[in-house]
């Protein structure tokens, strides 16, 4: 039996965010599993699987910390997914510049009024799926178009959980979503423990303003070799903060990664995206936030696998391109299914 009893699918209230936005909740469910999604940032709150006392995607009972420290836990990133180097980028032939909201430098998934701080709609429902949309006006946060974006996340048949995104836009612009998920697979104050295996056999070297220096470089012989699986010790690994190349271009759904814990639980992910960006939360809350289940929130308390384009890709030519103009529609399809081993 679950170890969290299924609220029934719909939508409610959640709460108010300091601003005075109201935040609400939406429960979906499907066999074995069910997961809450909220209209904030169309944040993916918590995912609940039979026989596991946790929520291997973390996140907190406290709505008003996705306006501050955990803005990106769960969230749905973007209009530009990652950084964008100097804050500013071509498109279209015309430069265009953007709040330089790291360190006074980058510009981070799409700025601070990206998608992740923004309230979603909801616009389809039914007990296993959800759709949600945005509009994005002209000129928000210095991307050009007028943008709508949905996602939409479906609990399959066969207990996955599938994440669709898609867009358009009336004006050339830059298009390049992911989910911000956190994972710990263990309900552990860290990912140490875990066995991660990529499918990619090229990464992205970075500066120290983690921004691309060069075209992808062989993962052999470095701290980035992880396709035969590694098991993660966050003590002593190299600082993950990087693309992992999966292709050269957007593709059919393929396998990115696969994350085991020590206690067997293990979920998979399969992605159209050519990229998947592997964050290992050295950086995260100090002192640790309160998350589900009476758990903490610290340095290392999940490892993000975000699937999407790669980096900084417009200031890069020999990047798999980002742009799209009006008729052209951005669509991603991830895929995280869970199993035993």
């Amino acid at each position: 039996m679950m170890t969290s009893v299924p609220p029934t699918p719909g939508v409610a209230p959640f709460g108010s965010l300091p601003d005075g936005r109201a935040v609400e909740a939406v429960v979906i469910a499907r066999g074995p599993m069910w997961a809450r999604v909220l209209t904030l940032g169309a944040i993916l709150h918590e995912l609940r699987l039979e026989g596991v006392e946790h929520s291997p995607a973390l996140g907190s009972p406290e709505l008003g910390l996705y306006a501050g420290p955990l803005r990106y836990f769960g969230a749905i990133v973007g209009p530009v997914a990652n950084r964008i180097g100097g804050a500013c980028a071509r498109i279209a032939g015309e430069e265009h510049h953007f709040p330089a909201n790291e360190g006074g430098r980058t510009t981070l998934h799409g700025g601070p009024e990206g998608t992740h701080a923004q309230i979603w709609r909801v616009q389809s429902l039914d007990p296993s799926a959800v759709t949600l949309t945005l509009a994005l006006p002209d000129g928000l946060g210095g991307f050009p178009g007028n943008r709508h974006v949905s996602a939409r996340y479906a609990l399959t048949e066969d207990g996955a959980m599938e994440l669709t995104i898609e867009a358009e836009s009336d004006a050339p612009t830059l298009l390049n979503f992911a989910h911000h998920g956190f994972w710990n697979l263990d309900g552990t104050p860290t990912i140490a423990g875990h066995r991660l295996r990529i499918a990619a056999d090229r990464y992205l070297p970075v500066d120290e303003h983690l921004i691309p220096i060069d075209g992808p470089a062989p993962v052999a012989d470095t701290p980035f070799d992880f396709r035969a699986g590694r098991v993660l010790d966050p003590a002593h690994d190299v600082r993950l903060d990087h693309n992992f190349c999966l292709a050269g271009e957007r593709r059919d759904i393929t396998r990115a990664c696969e994350l085991t814990g020590a206690s067997g639980l293990c979920m998979a992910i399969d992605t159209t995206e050519p990229g998947l960006q592997v964050y290992d939360s050295a950086r995260g809350p100090e002192p640790p936030l309160p998350g589900h289940d009476g758990r903490l929130l610290g340095r290392f308390c999940g490892l993000a696998l975000e699937p999407q384009a790669w980096p900084d890709a417009p200031n890069h030519p020999g990047f798999p391109s980002i742009c799209f103009g009006p008729g052209e529609r951005y669509r991603q399809l991830s895929r995280f299914s869970f199993s035993r081993v």
